[in-house]
């Protein structure tokens, strides 16, 4: 039970702002730099604002959280307020097919994480292939390159 008003309590939620993903970030930038995957923006200012992005090849890492983005594999959902979150969850995972679908017509390659899988072999791999795919589209502009 809450103890302040309905009112209150959207109020309050309302002046909340979000600093960032920070502790993911962080995890990711470290297996990023680990793997020697350097020559990254964090935060550019492209459709989305993706969390990392080498806008010299138009590669977009996107890292979203299990809870906000509704992980398939990890997520468990809220008990309270349960057609709140399922709403806002669905919501969520709308604006990342709209963002990424509109950054892959304007020619970017669009890569998304989940949180539970940033430092995983297959996370690393996957990156290494989009970025090796995208140096060689650089080279060879005419070619376009897939990836999920």
């Amino acid at each position: 039970m809450d103890r302040v008003s309905k009112a209150t309590r959207s109020r309050i939620m309302a002046s909340v702002r979000s600093k960032g993903n920070r502790s993911t970030e962080q995890l990711m930038a470290k297996v990023l730099r680990k793997a020697g995957f350097g020559g990254y923006r964090k935060h550019w200012k492209v459709q989305g604002k993706p969390d990392f992005a080498w806008p010299d090849r138009k590669i977009a890492l996107f890292v979203d959280g299990c809870f906000w983005h509704g992980c398939p594999r990890c997520n468990r959902p809220s008990k309270s307020n349960v057609g709140f979150w399922r709403k806002k969850i669905s919501a969520n995972r709308k604006r990342d097919l709209r963002v990424s679908r509109q950054l892959r017509r304007q020619g970017w390659n669009v890569l998304r994480v989940w949180e539970c899988a940033v430092s995983s072999i297959r996370t690393v791999n996957r990156i290494r292939k989009v970025l090796s795919a995208g140096a060689r589209r650089r080279q060879n502009p005419g070619r376009t390159i897939n990836s999920s």
